[in-house]
């Protein structure tokens, strides 16, 4: 941590992703808090990304460096250790930040001392030519997207399944440094989509007496990349989802040959539903996408159990 702490740091962990970053860090310099810092995590880009946050230098809030181990645990918790800031506010390297992001998160952390959590509403942002959603895709699945919605009030958040979005995501320095940091077994790595980081995050804070929370007015959007309004995305991102919880299971001490139950119970449900709602294309697909991830989540926790020590082989 770099000299005199601040109240808050903005933290962007990014790969390869020039064509969004820069309206990222654009949207956190008009910023409407008072004092706040902006740290760029470039975790091994091979494009522009170092040019994009240069272009933006040698604005006095802006800080880049570099993560040579790819991995978006290993750069959030790079990102802190690089940081001042006693709150930590990730946003993705693809979202675009309210002019009011910092102020509705770092209010929501002053008023609760016990906040571990916080992450707010998120929008997202159609690539040019889409005017929407495509008739198959369900709200479910736009959560795969990143949207996140739980209506217009603050709430305080005790079913992890509604933890608050990584793209849009607060996290008092404090916690994090209980916890040791973001596990990197989890978390996306290159081009992989393995996730539920977050999750476990909210599950370990609720069990040692922190809150998590909703704070819709922390609004972020998201920008969607064309290639991920195929079918064939959805299906990957649930795959990747299935190989995530087994790993969170295996982390929180939840892993063997029971899952192997609970993996072929949830196929079965999903193909059910799936063949049950075939005149309702958004219904049969989230259901397919669900069953398909089943798939994902037995062949990781075979592997698991081959191989123990060596989560991700």
């Amino acid at each position: 941590m770099r000299g005199d702490s601040l109240p808050i740091s903005a933290i962007i962990c990014t790969h390869n992703r020039e064509q969004y970053l820069g309206a990222a860090i654009d949207s956190l310099l008009a910023q409407d808090y008072p004092e706040f810092e902006i740290v760029v995590v470039d975790n091994a880009s091979s494009d522009g990304t170092r040019a994009v946050v240069e272009a933006r230098q040698p604005h006095p809030r802006l800080h880049y460096c570099y993560e040579p181990v790819t991995g978006l645990s290993v750069a959030r918790n790079t990102g802190a250790k690089q940081a001042r800031g006693e709150l930590l506010a990730y946003l993705d390297d693809d979202a675009e930040a309210s002019p009011g992001w910092l102020t509705a998160l770092h209010a929501g952390f002053a008023a609760n001392e016990k906040l571990a959590i916080a992450g707010g509403k998120v929008t997202l942002l159609w690539p040019p030519g889409v005017t929407g959603p495509p008739p198959w895709l369900s709200p479910g699945l736009a959560g795969n997207l990143g949207a996140y919605d739980l209506g217009d009030h603050d709430r305080l958040i005790t079913n992890p399944n509604l933890t608050p979005r990584g793209l849009n995501y607060g996290i008092r320095r404090e916690f994090w440094q209980q916890i040791g940091g973001f596990d990197p077994n989890l978390g996306r790595v290159g081009k992989n989509l393995l996730s539920n980081e977050e999750l476990l995050v909210t599950e370990m804070a609720l069990k040692r007496g922190w809150q998590v929370a909703y704070l819709p007015a922390a609004l972020v959007a998201h920008n969607v990349a064309p290639e991920r309004l195929a079918k064939s995305w959805f299906l990957k991102r649930g795959w990747w989802q299935g190989v995530s919880e087994c790993y969170r299971e295996q982390l929180a001490g939840r892993a063997g040959w029971r899952q192997f139950g609970r993996g072929g119970e949830r196929i079965a449900r999903g193909l059910y539903k799936s063949l049950k709602n075939l005149h309702d294309p958004a219904t049969r697909f989230d259901n397919l996408v669900y069953a398909y991830g089943q798939i994902g989540y037995l062949r990781a926790v075979l592997m698991v159990i081959l191989s123990p020590t060596k989560p991700h082989s």
